[in-house]
């Protein structure tokens, strides 16, 4: 059956993060999806998949079909993001106000950087303006020492490319060699960013596809390493599983055995799984196939990258910037 859209565009009532989230799952697998794979790949909520399926089947042209085990499939073409950008006004202009926000950020990033700088260099201007209304003799003398004092500012042109540069905290968190002087202003007074932004989505993607990978039943250890608990807490209190089951729907069962085993129903069939009739590959031989990772580890968070050498090197701009400022007090006076 063929969703028939309404007269508004249903996907933009959806949250940015829900409808690119669904979007990105159902490319990832191939445009035939159940709820089930949405919410695991995604990470989302098992209501959420259901909204952002129907939304997006709605204003695409999306298909719905039943299983010969009775699970509902959503069917997309290959061409379903173009016409959904064309009807969509709002998907339209989010990449200007993306770009327009990220261009914000960037001139108050960068506003106390220059105006570190522009103090430096309109504070030696007048001093040196000053100086210059004097004997030519003192001036000269006066430059001539503070030429043997030994200390060299080295300023190369070509790193106002890097100063002025909107991208800097994305260039830093895929860079491993050393930065530029100007970079270094930048690392040491506004760092170089969380590299645990969207932390908490890429958790749930975890949590959703390890379940997927186990035939949708795990037991509360199993989850373990991927929610806050540490190794060296009792775990006899399995409650930490909670927003698991929240999320994903799932509820307890009690094996043979006696043991707690929690069963997600919606997670256990995928489309792909019934498209190609491969079973074997649901369940923990397809968790061994794909790789899936046993456990959740966050990056560890350095303020700034910058070495030794170049925290000294900022620090003594602002003590020259400071220095400049005290003697030019004095000499106004």
């Amino acid at each position: 059956d063929k969703i028939k859209p309404g007269n508004g565009v249903e996907t933009d009532k959806l949250s940015s993060d829900v409808r690119n989230r669904a979007m990105d799952a159902v490319d990832s697998c191939g445009g035939r999806v159940t709820i089930g794979d949405v919410a695991s790949k995604a990470g989302l909520k098992l209501n959420e998949a259901e909204r952002a399926l129907q939304a997006l089947a709605a204003d695409t042209g999306g298909f719905l079909e039943v299983s010969d085990e009775g699970d509902v499939l959503y069917v997309f073409t290959r061409d379903y993001r173009p016409k959904l950008a064309a009807k969509s006004f709002r998907m339209k202009i989010e990449p200007l106000l993306e770009k327009s926000k990220a261009a914000a950020e960037y001139v108050i990033r960068v506003s106390f950087g220059t105006a570190l700088i522009a103090s430096i260099v309109l504070v030696y201007t007048t001093i040196i303006a000053l100086l210059s209304s004097r004997s030519d003799e003192d001036n000269r003398g006066r430059r001539g020492r503070s030429y043997d004092s030994g200390f060299t500012f080295f300023f190369r042109p070509s790193d106002l490319f890097w100063y002025w540069d909107p991208y800097y905290y994305r260039r830093q968190r895929i860079r491993s060699d050393g930065m530029n002087f100007i970079e270094s202003v930048f690392s040491f007074v506004f760092g170089d960013g969380d590299p645990n932004q969207g932390i908490e989505e890429e958790r749930w993607k975890s949590i959703g596809q390890y379940i997927a990978s186990n035939g949708g039943v795990v037991a509360a250890e199993e989850l373990a390493p991927y929610l806050d608990v540490l190794p060296s807490e009792e775990t006899d209190d399995e409650s930490y599983i909670l927003p698991v089951l929240l999320r994903f729907d799932g509820h307890p069962e009690v094996d043979d055995e006696g043991n707690i085993l929690y069963r997600f129903p919606s997670l256990q069939r995928t489309a792909s799984s019934q498209r190609s009739g491969r079973k074997e590959f649901v369940g923990k031989r397809w968790a061994e196939w794909v790789g899936v990772d046993k456990f959740f580890k966050e990056k560890k968070w350095s303020f700034s990258k910058t070495r030794n050498s170049e925290r000294a090197m900022v620090i003594g701009l602002g003590a020259f910037n400071l220095f400049g400022v005290v003697v030019l007090s004095s000499m106004l006076k």
